[in-house]
């Protein structure tokens, strides 16, 4: 066991809001407190950290990833800096010029809400692109992709699934099963490397804990346990999993997902869709096409999925973004309560992912069940305010209530944050900045409560109760920021001014005003292990 001394810098620590210094053994945090008292310390540690001015924080938790599709994502080919069709179209064919027709073409992030033309690019165009390749391109929801020719003649049952369309743009059944032949041709190497970059841009950005969020529907249950295998043996952040698939009595999911490991049989188990896929299951129409949306399940196999979890000691949880999913879903969670006592349900710890379009009545059942929601805030930064995606699939009104923050940490529902990754970039504080300035003032909520939820709340979720402060005795999982001069930022006027005067003694943190640059992170340690150090820092 190793022992580390940070000193002159800022500790955010419940300890001692005035902290300085901080003393590591081994994988605890021994001590913190003032640079004058660690000079008692100096000459007995194995390493000593001169932070220069430097933010030291709890290390975040990603409470929502696809671990190996962000890896492909962070090593092929991204449509997500797109601003127009043409200039996808001309990314993709440089792309596979460079592959030169060596396996399956992957690429993500392409929206067409955010293009003039205002449509995804055609099955045709991805041939002429592609000269004919294996092409399979995810829209940035990842509820829909486009294929090429090639792809659907090596999976010909896709024309009688589901959500087939004959121009390429495939959703629900037919996008499962594209999905699944496309990721069967990344080789167990491939699928390794694709990990590794994820958990190496983690630990780049100051995150310690990644949720992952696997499923038949989304991966393999090979590519899950690789995952879970690869950090259990190899330095970085850790992993948590969670696997969707339904159980109760006519269905298996909670026996595989405890033959898995998974925490839980949860995560990406769909209620519905995406409002961009126009696959989220609504109770009034979408704005621009006649359709309600897809549902997926009902209230009673919800009701007998949470038993199922609850009786074998997993949570439970389930991937809700439409209003009338979300009935289901919670109905659901009612009917188990009713059997199971409101104790055992909220002992549990279930979750809900997304949570997009709740109302009062939802968020008040949620609370009372404990229902802990695990939210995306760049959802909003991308897709909400006045002209935003939401606005032209919903409507201005159920836009401007979408992801209430404000309202679900107010009715007592534990908020985690996460990424959604590659649907959004890792990237925790854009999480608490669009948390923080959400596109609805109401939905607002503080800097400081935001923080709370990417780093605390994620350690809670999957029952750590420890983790996520650095005082004495906790875990000593931590970043190191260069991030500038500290404040207690709160958007608006709910809070009172008192908590922003710095002899209150709350704790700063990074200004995360619109277009200043978030904070850099220097270093990242997972349980007193140093997995990231930015080159030249902290030398």
């Amino acid at each position: 066991m190793t022992t580390t001394l940070l000193v002159g810098g800022t500790i955010h620590s419940p300890a001692d809001p005035f902290a300085t210094a901080m003393l590591v053994d081994g994988d605890s945090v021994a001590w913190v407190g003032s640079d004058g008292a660690a000079d008692g310390y100096r000459d007995g540690v194995d390493e000593v950290v001169e932070l220069d001015g430097a933010l030291v924080t709890p290390a975040f938790v990603d409470a929502h990833v696809h671990v190996t599709s962000t890896g492909l994502a962070l090593q092929g080919l991204d449509l997500r800096v797109c601003r127009t069709l043409t200039e996808a179209l001309n990314r993709l064919e440089a792309f596979a010029r460079q592959l030169g027709g060596l396996g399956v073409l992957l690429g993500h992030g392409w929206d067409e809400t955010a293009w003039p033309e205002g449509r995804p690019p055609t099955r045709q165009e991805l041939d002429r692109a592609t000269y004919g390749s294996v092409c399979y391109l995810t829209r940035i929801d990842v509820h829909s992709a486009v294929v090429s020719s090639a792809l659907l003649a090596a999976v010909p049952e896709l024309s009688g699934l589901p959500g087939y369309r004959d121009d390429g743009w495939l959703t629900r059944d037919a996008h499962h099963a594209a999905r699944s032949a496309a990721l069967r041709s990344v080789s167990p190497a491939g699928r390794a490397t694709a990990q590794r970059t994820t958990r190496q841009r983690a630990a780049e950005v100051g995150i310690a804990l990644l949720h992952e969020n696997a499923g038949p529907e989304i991966s393999s249950a090979d590519d899950f346990l690789a995952l879970l295998d690869l950090a259990a043996n190899e330095a970085g952040p850790e992993v948590v999993g969670y696997w969707g698939e339904l159980g109760g009595p006519d269905h298996g999911g909670v026996a595989r997902a405890l033959e898995l490991g998974a925490l839980g049989a949860a995560g990406d188990l769909f209620a519905d869709g995406a409002l961009g896929s126009r696959t989220a299951c609504l109770r009034e129409p979408y704005l621009d096409a006649e359709t309600v949306g897809h549902s997926y399940l009902t209230a009673a196999e919800v009701r007998d999925h949470v038993i199922a979890s609850t009786e074998a000691g997993l949570q439970a949880g389930f991937h809700v973004i439409g209003d009338a999913a979300l009935d289901a879903v919670v109905s659901g969670f009612a009917l188990a309560a009713d059997k199971l006592g409101v104790d055992a349900v909220r002992a549990a710890r279930h979750r809900l992912e997304h949570l997009e379009m709740p109302d009062s009545t939802h968020l008040t059942e949620l609370a009372r069940l404990g229902i802990h929601a695990s939210v995306q805030p760049v959802f909003d930064a991308l897709w909400g305010g006045t002209d935003g995606m939401y606005v032209t699939r919903l409507g201005p009104d159920r836009a401007a209530a979408m992801n209430p923050f404000a309202a679900m940490a107010s009715a007592g529902i534990p908020l985690v944050l996460g990424s959604d990754s590659p649907v959004t970039p890792l990237g925790p504080w854009e999480a608490i900045r669009a948390a923080a300035f959400h596109q609805t003032e109401t939905s607002r909520l503080t800097v400081r409560a935001a923080f709370a939820a990417h780093t605390r709340g994620g350690w809670r979720a999957v029952g750590d109760d420890d983790s996520g402060v650095l005082a004495p005795g906790r875990p000593a999982t931590y970043a190191i920021w260069q991030a500038g001069d500290l404040v207690v930022q709160t958007p608006d006027i709910r809070v009172a001014t008192w908590s922003t005067d710095v002899r209150a003694g709350v704790p700063g943190l990074p200004d995360l005003t619109p277009g200043r640059p978030a904070p850099d992170c220097l270093r990242t340690a997972v349980r007193g292990a140093t997995v990231f150090t930015r080159e030249g820092s902290l030398t």
